[in-house]
């Protein structure tokens, strides 16, 4: 994919890094993997596992760090975070998008809503009545703005987003296709046999600088609203149920599910397929690994696991077998343990 063309000067300014073995003139105007990467693009290596393909490489430059840069064939651009220089890197051959003022022809917009000048609103839109959307706001195809929203400045809402009443997004969110923010949580009260519906009267609040990812929910609080707070980055698929909080600059992967009024600190990861149950909470400075099943709030910064990692099934097999007979090993070795037989009845 082509962006915006770069020189190498701007680029080692831009970043910070020292450019080794260029022209800063020298033009990119585009990104690309070590081992596919021809001229006029550059690529980037953390980790010496790829140094095979860093000295067969034919890109038209590389970042990389220091200890690295003696295997490199072509220019470099040096610096101690390759991966966050890369990022940067990234954004300025292919900026995000800037909005293109005005309303489309098919978009429907509630003569009480407020919308800026500089803000894009696009085809097939529905703005309803007392919406306040911000500068610079781009709201792409097929997004829907109920009652009451706000969108900060700043923020993009790639296509078909939809807002319940009431939600407020803060600056520069960017909310992918297919996202819902603020339908009703999952609130019902068992009516003999049957359930009645509890209706959700909070909303979501979300801070700055967030980013959600594709086909995620996140529900609409009970009574208080749901709060995801500034720099959270949350991935595809997730759910995120009424009264949840995430705290700042967590990110949570994708197929994660966290159920009502839990609570998740500051700079957590959560990895992939996790689960969290209601009314918990986890510390900040927690990394939850793919695939566990959070029960009991966590109290101290660290990683947790729970999740079973795969093995030939003839393996499974045999370890599910050898899990089944715990019970009856346990009461032999008790038994042993009180003076008892090996098979845990108590000696005369």
């Amino acid at each position: 994919m082509t962006g915006t063309v770069i020189t190498l000067g701007e680029l080692a300014e831009s970043l910070g890094a020292e450019l080794q073995g260029g022209e800063p003139g020298t033009r990119m105007h585009s990104l690309a993997p070590l081992e596919r990467a021809g001229p006029g693009q550059l690529a980037f290596m953390t980790h010496r596992r790829y140094q095979d393909a860093l000295i067969r490489t034919r890109a038209g430059a590389v970042i990389l760090s220091p200890e690295h840069l003696p295997h490199c064939p072509v220019p470099a651009l040096v610096c101690q975070q390759p991966h966050v220089a890369y990022a940067r890197a990234a954004r300025c051959l292919h900026p995000d998008p800037v909005a293109l003022p005005g309303i489309a022809p098919s978009a429907c917009v509630s003569d009480q809503a407020q919308v800026h000048p500089t803000a894009e609103v696009g085809p097939q839109c529905v703005v309803e009545a007392d919406c306040l959307v911000g500068p610079g706001v781009i709201l792409g195809p097929g997004c829907i703005l109920q009652q009451g929203c706000q969108v900060g400045e700043g923020s993009r809402l790639v296509a078909r987003v939809t807002l319940g009443p009431r939600v407020r997004l803060g600056r520069r969110n960017l909310v992918q296709p297919g996202a819902v923010i603020g339908a009703d949580g999952f609130g019902f009260a068992r009516q003999g046999e049957a359930w009645l519906r509890v209706p959700q009267v909070g909303s979501v609040l979300v801070g700055d600088d967030v980013e959600v990812g594709a086909n995620t929910t996140i529900d609409r609080g009970a009574l208080d609203d749901t709060i995801i707070e500034d720099g959270v980055k949350l991935d595809n698929l997730i759910q995120v149920a009424h009264n949840v909080v995430i705290g700042a600059h967590t990110a949570v992967a994708g197929c994660v599910g966290i159920a009502g009024s839990a609570r998740i600190g500051r700079r957590c990861g959560i990895g992939g397929g996790a689960g969290i149950l209601g009314h918990l909470e986890i510390a900040d400075d927690v990394t939850v690994t793919a695939m566990t099943l959070v029960t009991h709030s966590i109290r101290a910064p660290g990683v947790y696991s729970s999740g079973m990692p795969q093995a030939p099934a003839r393996e499974w097999n045999r370890s599910l077998a050898h899990l089944r007979r715990l019970g009856e090993l346990f009461r032999r070795v008790r038994g042993l343990e009180q003076g008892g037989d090996p098979n845990g009845r108590q000696r005369r």
